[in-house]
């Protein structure tokens, strides 16, 4: 069994950034990945921007999954931007609740990632797949586990296809995630997010912001490498390997890799899968989730 794939980016700012998209595209164009996404900004700040990457994906004959936020948003607005989805031929879209841009005061007039998955099925039935947001080690937010359950069971009920996690290092915490929600009779693939470490300081600081863990022993290691730039990336090369293998074999329907806009991490993790295994079957719970 080959597991699938997905990639994401983020829409650039400059006519040069737009460029080097491109080129780092065309590379993991060459692994043949199930979709591309494309992150959309705060309160839709990046709306125009994030629909031309689509276009251009679009056109290059690969399936794009543009980002749809609901917050700071009208139905109307909504509305409009699935009628250009349909008209582009846009299968996928992933449904979030967003965040509001500074200064704004406010929500919309949906205000959660639930609301916007049942605004999206009134509006167009089964036309899109809808993918949603999952927390395997809670949202931030969140004022307890057992509540980000629930908010994540609602997202599914409302009528999501499969979801996608905010990246994490413990595997232990996706496949702990994915038996709470089968307990809750959530049956939606659940796609492991990962994050590619190409430095360690950044990562530290977006993961402290966003609520991902850094294991004490990783981060341990990666200091210990001061500046050393090739040990820290050898060294992420291998740990990110090590979990997405484990994650795979423990039954995960496939990997979206969060790419920051480059390509040689996630082809090189990647190709290290691809040499070193076969996917044996597993009889975990996770295998419910077949194709996007």
């Amino acid at each position: 069994m080959t597991p699938k794939l997905s990639i994401e980016f983020f829409p650039p700012q400059t006519a040069e950034g737009i460029a080097r998209l491109r080129a780092e595209r065309e590379k993991l164009s060459a692994l043949q990945p199930d979709f591309f996404s494309v992150t959309y900004g705060a309160g839709g700040s990046t709306r125009a921007r994030t629909f031309a990457i689509v276009r251009e994906i679009a056109a290059e004959g690969f399936s794009a999954a543009p980002h749809l936020s609901c917050v700071g948003s009208t139905r109307a607005g909504i509305r409009d931007m699935l009628a250009e989805f349909a008209a582009e031929g846009i299968t996928r879209i992933v449904a979030l609740r967003g965040d509001l841009p500074s200064g704004m005061a406010a929500t919309g007039e949906l205000r959660y990632a639930n609301d916007l998955v049942e605004f999206i099925r009134a509006e167009t039935g089964d036309r899109f797949q809808v993918l949603v947001a999952a927390y395997p080690e809670w949202h931030p937010q969140a004022r307890s586990p057992e509540t980000d359950l629930q908010n994540f069971a609602r997202k599914a009920k409302a009528g999501a296809n499969a979801a996608i996690t905010q990246y994490f290092y413990n595997a232990d915490a996706y496949f702990h995630f994915v038996d709470k929600t089968r307990a809750l009779g959530v049956e939606i693939p659940v796609i492991p997010g990962v994050m590619p470490i190409a430095g360690f300081s950044r990562l530290a600081r977006f993961s402290d912001a966003c609520g991902a863990d850094i294991p004490r022993w990783m981060r341990k290691t990666f200091e210990s490498y001061g500046d050393d730039v090739e040990s820290i990336r050898a060294f992420g090369l291998d740990v990110v390997t090590a979990l997405c293998e484990k994650l795979l074999t423990g039954g995960a329907p496939g990997l979206h890799f969060y790419s920051m806009n480059q390509s040689a991490l996630v082809a090189e993790i990647w190709q290290r899968l691809g040499q070193k295994r076969s996917l044996p079957q597993s009889t975990r719970s996770v295998h419910h989730a077949a194709g996007l």
